[in-house]
């Protein structure tokens, strides 16, 4: 087997993986990853606005706004105007909404990340070089994306995250 075809191959487990686990999280839950990312942020700083919650998330306003209208209409947040400006409104998670989060199984990123923050500083460098070429291999360099690893669609059209 060629270098070429075995770097194809662990292209794919990684989408695989990604896949595999978003389904599981949606199958588990009932929520997608994007909708845990927006939670994870109020269980952590809430209550916050749209554009907080988009900042922290690196998504765009519209993204948070149309994953929130969902999460609301299941129960799981609720909007709150600012009592000194009603023009700012707060998101925050409900009892429901925190119950849901708290049972979620790990994000996989969160995984990711605690075995990555356990390489040394130049195996985490040299892993991040070949991935950054290997998106300029793949003319993917300019493709705006999310540091959340999820295979479902989230983004608007103004705001192609994923």
């Amino acid at each position: 087997m060629t270098d070429h075809d075995q770097i194809l191959i662990a292209l794919r487990r990684i989408t695989r993986a990604i896949d595999l686990q978003s389904r599981q999280l949606v199958k588990q839950t009932g929520l997608t990853a994007p909708q845990l990312v927006v939670m994870m942020a109020l269980d952590k700083d809430g209550p916050l606005c749209p554009t907080d919650i988009a900042k922290q998330i690196a998504a765009s306003p519209a993204t948070v706004t149309t994953i929130v209208d969902r999460l609301e209409a299941l129960g799981l947040v609720q909007r709150r105007e600012k009592p000194t400006d009603r023009r700012v409104t707060h998101i925050l998670l409900t009892a429901k909404g925190e119950a849901a989060y708290r049972s979620a199984p790990e994000l996989l990123q969160a995984g990711f990340l605690s075995r990555f923050r356990g390489l040394a500083c130049w195996e985490q460098h040299m892993l991040l070089s070949s991935l950054e070429r290997i998106a300029t291999l793949m003319d993917a360099q300019a493709i705006s994306a999310s540091p959340i690893l999820t295979s479902e669609e989230w983004a608007t059209d103004e705001d192609p995250v994923g």
